[in-house]
């Protein structure tokens, strides 16, 4: 079911398009020159460009453009985008970023949420400054969540199971090296009940925690919970941003209200985006 939705959501992204196209090498740049272009895009949709791979068959690009009505529709955090499995390039912070996924694993392709996040990040500076901040990221899969925070300023320390830490941790290189005053660190993180050992709450501790699209079918819930708890300390702030598609989501959601102070920052049909604190 996630390989289909994942397939699902990267089909819809192929019908986004920028501008002109220059060609860089092994990359072909669609610019979207936002400034120039602003009067002709929808207000919503201004934060983010992605680029694709040459070689890529962009023929029939007419074909491909919506309709007015349907960029009205589009959410705001979807990028504009020609996808490919291979290299993705998006634009945040006023940066280009360039992501490789591996598809041997649910936790190193782009998902949704990711995009939401930095979207939100991105153009809330002032209200979430991130600037100087300790930031622990669960579930980092390709990176880009950590790289954004990165680029905003933030010392980062992003968490994933071990198979996924290799292409993180070059996304994360490649992406940072020499753009930012933190280098972001990677690090092995499995979600558990007892954290005491290897995360002592004593040395681990943080200004902002993230986590998107941790929620879905898994049997790891409860001790994904388990874990946020275990970070979330008096002076932290939990930023979770997750896409809602089945009851156990929502049941999840309900346990995660309980277990802390929580308000919805983004609501965006089934895409929210949760900002929580500590009960005690």
């Amino acid at each position: 079911m996630l390989e289909a939705e994942i397939g699902e959501y990267k089909k819809e992204n192929n019908e986004f398009k920028c501008g002109e196209e220059e060609d860089m090498g092994d990359i072909v740049i669609l610019k979207d020159d936002c400034k120039e272009n602003e009067k002709n895009k929808p207000e919503n949709n201004d934060s983010s460009c992605r680029t694709t791979t040459s070689g890529e068959d962009i023929t029939g690009q007419a074909s491909m453009r919506q309709t007015s009505a349907q960029e009205d529709r589009a959410p705001a955090w979807v990028p504009h985008v020609i996808s490919t499995l291979i290299k993705d390039v998006y634009h945040y912070v006023g940066q280009d970023i360039i992501i490789y996924e591996s598809i041997d694993t649910y936790g190193a392709v782009m998902w949704p949420a990711a995009l939401a996040l930095c979207f939100f990040l991105d153009n809330n500076r002032e209200t979430m400054n991130l600037q100087g901040k300790t930031v622990l990221e669960l579930g980092a899969g390709t990176g880009l969540v950590a790289i954004v925070a990165s680029l905003l300023g933030a010392s980062v320390t992003a968490t994933d199971l071990p198979v996924v830490l290799s292409n993180l941790r070059a996304n994360l290189m490649r992406n940072t090296r020499r753009r930012c005053r933190h280098m972001p660190q990677v690090a092995p993180l499995s979600w558990s009940f007892d954290l005491d050992c290897t995360y002592p709450t004593s040395i681990y501790r943080y200004d902002y925690v993230l986590a998107s699209d941790v929620v879905y079918h898994h049997d790891f819930l409860d001790e994904l919970l388990a874990t946020m708890k275990h970070f979330c300390k008096p002076g932290t702030i939990l930023i979770w941003a997750n896409k809602v598609r089945l009851e156990s989501d929502l049941t999840f959601i309900e346990k995660f209200k309980k277990a802390f102070h929580t308000s919805l920052l983004s609501d965006d049909g089934d895409m929210k985006i949760f900002m929580a604190t500590c009960r005690g």
